[in-house]
């Protein structure tokens, strides 16, 4: 078993190893490609070395085999059919690459190798799509949502409570210059959003002190919506 805290008032849950992989956002098929993209991108394409970027074909086409039969984890699953949508376009770039590296055009297969650069990392934004603080909050309000929720276990998610208005403030205080770049003007939209998240989960707590389970279910869901709001600022 591993040991898993989830709250700040020193409750400890134990979780199997399967359900940690559960709320991780991890996808080993995926972090594959890394061997060998980091090579195309940072070597070989820059120095124009066409007969290294032909040899990673072999090593292309292994790792599309396994990622083709990859299992997105459980926290991934509202994220399943963005996933499968990008992934007819990495395989149809992933065919572009095998036929150019079949024939001598340079610019085809320097082109194809852009292309494959450029859809990886359109593969890695559907499940880290988001900045790491708002990956924390989700870790905690997977569990939430997804664990405590349906089982009714209120006292689980009070004992959570604290760690996950944190995390909902970490949001809030994300660096200004960095989701101006990354957003542009949807960056004033990212912290109205940002705040009601935080107000959501504040209010959460305080509805866990009564004994309205309707209240607390409602609260749960307006926590949910509303990190799905946030979310949505980044499309």
């Amino acid at each position: 078993m591993l040991l898993l805290v989830l709250g700040a008032n020193n409750k400890t849950f134990a979780q199997t190893k399967e359900q940690v992989a559960e709320i991780s956002t991890s996808v080993p098929e995926l972090a594959g490609f890394h061997t060998i993209i980091y090579p195309m991108w940072h070597k070989a394409y820059p120095a124009k070395d066409i007969a290294t970027l032909k040899s990673f074909v072999p090593q292309i086409k292994a790792n599309m085999e396994k990622i083709n039969s990859a299992k997105l984890p459980g926290i991934l699953r509202e994220r399943e059919s963005q996933w499968k949508d990008q992934l007819v376009k990495f395989n149809a770039v992933a065919e572009t690459y095998y036929k150019a590296s079949a024939g001598n055009d340079t610019t085809a297969i320097l082109s194809a190798a852009e292309q494959f650069h450029k859809t990886y990392e359109a593969m890695n934004r559907v499940v880290k799509p988001f900045i790491p603080e708002m990956d924390t909050y989700h870790a905690t309000l997977y569990v939430i949502y997804h664990k405590s929720l349906p089982a009714k276990d209120y006292t689980a998610i009070a004992a959570v409570m604290d760690k996950f208005i944190s995390e909902a403030d970490a949001i809030t205080k994300y660096p200004e210059d960095k989701i101006t770049k990354r957003l542009k003007d949807k960056a004033p939209k990212f912290y109205t959003v940002s705040k009601e998240l935080y107000t959501a989960t504040v209010a959460l707590k305080e509805v866990l002190n009564g004994k309205d389970v309707k209240l607390k279910d409602a609260a749960i869901e307006k926590a949910h919506s509303t990190y799905q709001k946030l979310e949505s600022v980044f499309e």
